[in-house]
């Protein structure tokens, strides 16, 4: 079941209505015991402030752990684990500057500063059949997952099941990358990750959404929605619909399917609350490939191929002019290929597997993905 709400801004009178609101239609409140040790996870992805748009607002995390509060709820841990280093004053700074700091003050929700992880097996993935938790994750009786809806340069959308893979901690992120650099094989992991992490309750910041380049590189939108479900595959189905693409465009939803995990059509959704809009104008990354393979006999696919990778797959590209060289794409490149040379980035091509973590991981902009002219004129 997905629940939806309209919403208009940040107003943190209407963000509580609208939360407790969602709680109610869900009658989540009848499954909730106050004795349960509770690990909200919101989408903290980089040091940046509420109003950057690339990670969950304040504002709806602190609904969400007042409503926890009101019930009695008593162990409540905000916890994340960003994209690079995963460490104590990485994750300080980061709960600072996105406004979790404020929050865990406010309401008396803990902050998570336990570095440690769980082995958790997965007998029914596809593609992991075990996962290495963050702690608070891992021992949780009830995970709330807040993601952010935002475009995404590699699965095309970030909404609840991407949200979770910020539950593999640190460094251990880019390894999943060079392990599964076919989007379809990076879909069906994050399609297990979610089956071994189970959130309870998944709620997505769709006040002001992030379009084109996401996850931290596009341009803001005024979408005006909350959205909460008991289903994250659901819930994802729902969100393609919003922001106007074909389930099948979105990797992670295409293999949800194909599993049985959610219907293979909008409609078959069961959804309660406001209509939900539709932005069918909602631009997604220029870095989204196209399979020109589907298009060629199979007996061609293996001769072409490098002409395709050659030819037609977009790449990052480092603009010297902006790049810092603090070395943050080189941190979270998994195929270890960047280096910084002179102050600035260099990308090393012949080892890229385009995962595009330089790109969202870049703290100035400095990384962009360049599509070649061909495709520019298709």
């Amino acid at each position: 079941m997905v629940a939806n709400q309209l919403v208009s801004d940040y107003d943190q009178r209407a963000v509580q209505q609208a939360v407790d609101r969602l709680f109610a239609l869900l009658r989540a409140d009848e499954t909730i015991d106050p004795s349960w040790k509770i690990t909200v996870k919101p989408n903290l992805l980089m040091k940046r402030r509420p109003e950057d748009g690339t990670t969950t607002h304040p504002a709806v995390v602190r609904a969400v752990v007042r409503h926890l509060k009101a019930l009695g709820v008593r162990d409540i841990t905000i916890a994340d684990s960003p994209g690079g280093v995963y460490t104590k004053p990485i994750l300080t700074g980061i709960y600072r500057d996105t406004g979790m700091e404020a929050v865990a003050k406010e309401t008396g929700a803990s902050l998570n500063f336990d570095l440690g992880t769980t082995h958790r097996p997965q007998p029914d993935g596809v593609m992991c059949k075990a996962f290495d938790l963050i702690n608070p994750v891992a021992q949780a009786d009830f995970v709330i997952s807040i993601a952010k809806l935002k475009s995404h340069c590699m699965t095309g959308l970030s909404g609840g099941v991407k949200n979770l893979f910020g539950c593999i901690p640190g460094l251990t992120k880019p390894e999943f990358h060079w392990r599964f650099p076919n989007e379809n094989d990076f879909a069906d992991m994050l399609l297990d990750l979610c089956g071994t992490v189970k959130p309870g309750l998944t709620f997505v910041d769709a006040i002001v959404s992030m379009e084109g380049d996401g996850p931290s590189s596009g341009d803001l939108r005024k979408t005006g929605l909350l959205l909460a479900a008991d289903d994250p595959y659901q819930l994802d189905m729902v969100l393609s619909h919003i922001i106007g693409r074909e389930p099948d465009t979105i990797p992670t939803i295409r293999n949800a399917v194909k599993r049985g995990l959610c219907p293979a059509d909008y409609s078959q959704v069961p959804q309660i609350g406001s209509e939900p809009p539709v932005f069918r104008d909602f631009k997604m990354p220029r870095s989204r490939t196209v399979d020109f393979q589907s298009n060629i006999p199979k007996p061609l696919r293996g001769i072409c191929k490098p002409i395709i990778e050659r030819f037609f797959t977009p790449r990052p590209e480092v603009d010297p002019k902006i790049c810092i060289g603090c070395g943050k794409c080189a941190e979270s490149c998994p195929a270890h290929t960047i280096s910084v040379e002179n102050r600035k980035a260099v990308i090393h091509r012949e080892k890229c597997i385009k995962c595009y973590c330089c790109h969202e991981m870049c703290p100035v902009h400095a990384i962009s993905v360049k599509r070649s002219r061909i495709i520019q004129k298709l």
